[in-house]
């Protein structure tokens, strides 16, 4: 009889996971997908209403979420939330960092100090002290994972991006120590850097215009979708995972790939 190769576990039914920034885009995308394959998913974010109707449509399809309206600048806030969510839910297994703002700043800017203190407060300081308050939790049983979302933006710059682009490439380096630091507790910590994908954060872009970057600078052609980065993300919890730790995934349709 031959014996099948393959012996790692690819399901995460079961698991509890904590997605920030799940009221839209590609934490809402997150939360779907996970609960599609069996997780507990606790959502966190400031738009209380689009939190709830994100864990309302997971309900209506028979999947498990809670919503906890939280702002993620509010140190104090993150602790309550996931005591809120492991109270509901037991311990955190996984944890997504996904919420980010994008505030246009010039450096000569007069607002430049307040969007500075805003995004790095959430694209930054959030991811640190989300981690921290689920940390017993994911390091109890060897198996903890941990995505931090960045950016093609913490691969390069944009003018007039600075507070965003500073906090991207901040994410990759947190991603990269905590990796080292958190490895030997088995937590994997890994990272993803989307590129121009279809949500709340382009959805000012007109269509036309989105066309014309994506044909000049993606070899793909398009856009992506909320999904295709999601998927990315499971890959990247799975128990089968286990040795992936450290990395910076890019999900750009080749852009960053491709000299321009």
């Amino acid at each position: 009889m031959t014996t099948r190769l393959s012996r790692l576990d690819r399901s995460i039914r079961g698991r509890v996971a904590l997605v920030t920034g799940a009221a839209s885009g590609m934490g809402r995308a997150e939360a779907h997908l996970f609960a599609d394959e069996g997780a507990s998913v606790a959502l966190l974010d400031r738009d209380g209403d689009g939190v709830r109707s994100v864990a309302a449509e997971i309900a209506a399809i028979g999947g498990t979420a809670i919503a906890i309206e939280v702002d993620l600048a509010d140190a104090e806030a993150i602790d309550a939330a996931v005591a809120t969510a492991r109270a509901e839910l037991g311990p955190i297994d996984i944890v997504v960092n996904n919420a980010g703002v994008s505030i246009p700043a010039p450096v000569a800017g007069d607002d430049y100090e307040s969007a500075w203190r805003t995004t790095l407060a959430v694209n930054l300081d959030a991811q640190h002290r989300v981690i921290r308050a689920c940390l017993d939790d994911l390091a109890r049983d060897g198996s903890g994972r941990i995505v931090n979302i960045a950016s093609t933006e913490g691969l390069g710059a944009t003018p007039g991006l600075s507070p965003y682009t500073a906090s991207k490439h901040g994410v990759i380096g947190l991603t990269k120590a905590l990796a080292v630091e958190l490895g030997r507790r088995g937590i994997t910590v890994n990272c993803v850097c989307p590129g121009p994908i279809r949500t709340g954060m382009t959805a000012p872009i007109p269509d036309d215009a989105k066309d014309r970057f994506a044909r000049r600078r993606v070899p793909l052609g398009r856009y992506g979708d909320p999904e295709e980065v999601a998927h990315i993300v499971l890959g990247m919890v799975l128990p089968a995972s286990a040795y992936l730790n450290g990395a910076v995934v890019t999900v750009d349709g080749g852009m960053t790939a491709q000299n321009v």
